[in-house]
């Protein structure tokens, strides 16, 4: 599925994750990856510019930080992020530059690319946020199905599916996508670029970018005349 591909839904050029997303062709591969990437990333980066506050956490020192954000590691701010009151970083994640992590939002395993906003309560598990891409409060990713099988990737238009072999696989979310307030993003879920979900929407499978996900059975393509 070309769509679901890292080329077609990252710019790659907008995450210090580069050199990680260069190493899959889909990115769901990359999950595993993250926690080894950051540690050696890390060890790399400048003491000019970063500060190692703790166990494998660098922070850079133009990023803030509230004091009641819990912050565990590995883990790497970049340049200019902002970590809101109360926000739960677990572990095993990037926030890249000029994002936002706001109030009660908790990561889990995740890379968010440059200017990514998850600023109201929050949940980011298990998934990948491209450049600019915004998630309205309260909406969330959901990393593990019901039933606990392994996430099969599934595009309802083709009829096609990749089998991951994976359990925890949350979204994959594509450069300057918006998602609506109260929205769930189910296990597997793949938007591509530019793409807009309507709020309280359940979305699962494949979006197509630059789409309006109004409902599961209305999907339609963004008039860009």
């Amino acid at each position: 599925m070309e769509e679901c591909k890292i080329k077609n839904l990252y710019d790659l050029d907008k995450t210090i994750a580069k050199g990680l997303l260069k190493t899959e062709e889909y990115p769901w591969n990359v999950l595993a990856k993250i926690k080894e990437y950051i540690i050696e990333l890390g060890k790399t980066l400048s003491k000019d510019e970063f500060d190692e506050i703790g166990e494998n956490i660098w922070i850079a020192k133009t990023a803030k930080v509230a004091k009641t954000a819990f912050l565990n590691g590995p883990l790497i701010v970049c340049d200019n992020a902002e970590i809101r009151h109360c926000a739960f970083i677990r572990g095993c994640a990037i926030v890249g530059k000029n994002a936002v992590v706001g109030n009660s939002t908790e990561l889990k395993n995740v890379i968010l690319f440059d200017n990514v906003q998850v600023p109201h309560y929050n949940y980011v598990g298990d998934s990948i946020l491209g450049y600019k891409s915004h998630m309205g409060a309260g909406s969330i990713t959901s990393n593990v199905k019901s039933d606990k099988k392994f996430v099969v990737i599934k595009n309802k238009e083709t009829g096609e599916k990749i089998e991951t072999g994976i359990k925890k696989i949350g979204a994959m979310v594509g450069d300057n996508v918006e998602v609506g307030c109260g929205s769930i993003l189910n296990p597997g879920t793949i938007v591509g670029k530019n793409t807009n979900i309507y709020p309280l929407s359940s979305v699962r499978g494949v979006v197509k970018e630059n789409s309006i996900y109004k409902n599961q059975n209305e999907i339609v393509l963004k008039n860009n005349d």
